[in-house]
């Protein structure tokens, strides 16, 4: 497979890539440099718009808007007169937690997990934020984490996954789509653990789904991604020029695109420098398809 290195600076914590459909570019979050990025393929145009705190998460809204998940709460974006405007805040201490990845489900509510950054207690949590009409109102909806990853959807809207990295694991609900309600979790998919005199294969980190219902993950520290199976096995891996990859998307305008972010933040000197950089954007082509990202659905 050919990777392709993206034109773009690398990021310092690059996460939550998604392809936006109707302008036609990618948009992630730099979380460590406290931004939202965007890329326009066709022009080589590339934007930023800062944030207060560390964006874990975004997605698209109508309206050329985002809504992203800082440290302390909610937020809606708007694109293209860069206002931020607080939907929610969240009950957490935000001292040792802060949102981290998350997407929307196809009815437009937005899930975002945390991570609890003393990694001394599975404290983190998966929050769920909707409209209604008294405003916006957002829920826990699962804990037990010390750093909330891997968030996606099954195509048919039976399953959530819900990566737990700290524990080199993967868990699956029951969906229910109707009522944004989940239930019955279980493991899903054990990955070994980091063991001396060990090669190491990494841990779970951000993932997507393709129409297939398969399952695109990168693994941390692994320098690879995985394309896993219904049944949880792996069925493809890409090598990559880099360590740490941290999460996937598909899009481009065929949707066979995967771009995948990377971290930079924290990593040695001999990642920083060569041909793929640590923070760096990479690309490759896929035989199937991804879904088409969800939009979040706000108060009329």
């Amino acid at each position: 497979m050919h990777i392709e290195l993206l034109p773009i600076p690398p990021s310092e914590l690059g996460e939550s890539p998604f392809w936006h459909p109707d302008e036609q570019r990618l948009y992630w979050c730099d979380i460590q440099a406290h931004c939202i990025r965007a890329w326009t393929p066709g022009s080589g145009e590339l934007q930023a718009w800062p944030m207060p705190s560390e964006p874990g998460c975004c997605a698209p809204a109508p309206g050329g808007k985002l809504v992203i998940g800082l440290r302390d709460g909610m937020y809606l974006l708007d694109t293209h007169s860069s206002d931020l405007q607080c939907l929610t805040p969240l009950p957490n201490d935000t001292a040792v937690l802060r949102l981290n990845d998350g997407r929307c489900d196809t009815a437009g509510r937005f899930w975002a997990g945390s991570v609890f950054s003393p990694k001394t207690a599975p404290l983190a949590e998966l929050w769920r934020l909707q409209a209604t009409a008294r405003g916006y109102q957002v829920q826990r909806m699962a804990g037990d984490n010390l750093t909330a990853n891997g968030l996606a959807f099954s195509p048919d809207n039976r399953w959530m996954y819900w990566a737990h990295t700290g524990a080199h694991r993967i868990d699956r609900f029951a969906f229910d789509l109707a009522t944004g309600t989940i239930s019955d979790r279980q493991p899903w998919v054990q990955f070994p653990p980091k063991t001396e005199g060990q090669p190491y294969g990494g841990r779970p980190d951000g993932a997507c789904v393709d129409v297939e219902g398969h399952y695109w993950v990168a693994m941390y520290e692994g320098g690879c991604v995985l394309r896993l199976a219904p049944s949880g096995a792996v069925v493809q891996r890409v090598e990559l020029p880099l360590r740490c990859p941290t999460m996937p998307c598909l899009g481009g305008a065929d949707g066979r695109t995967l771009y995948i972010t990377s971290a930079r933040h924290g990593r040695p000197a001999s990642e920083l420098e060569g041909p793929a950089p640590a923070g760096s954007l990479l690309s490759l082509r896929v035989d199937v398809p991804g879904l088409p990202v969800n939009f979040f659905k706000p108060k009329p």
